[in-house]
């Protein structure tokens, strides 16, 4: 699963935020498949998407979407 961001600062706090809650993220680029305002996103495991969305409500963290890879680019999940 993949997580993009309209700003480095907000992927920044989502990272920051992720690894306090423990789930296991890698920073990347953002895929050229997705347009967003910002160059960087995060990548986690599906099984954490609970966990995931759980920290950007609470803490309002600003992302593009959450993003799930399929055969030909990714798709947009419903938040």
């Amino acid at each position: 699963m993949l997580i993009a961001f309209d700003s480095t600062q907000q992927a920044l706090r989502a990272e920051m935020l992720l690894e306090y809650a423990e789930v296991e993220i890698d920073i990347c680029p953002t895929p050229k498949e997705i347009t967003a305002g910002c160059a960087l996103s995060i990548h986690f495991p599906e099984e954490d998407l609970t966990k995931v969305k759980e920290v950007i409500e609470q803490e309002r963290v600003e992302i593009r979407g959450i993003f799930k890879p399929v055969q030909i680019g990714y798709e947009q999940l419903e938040i």
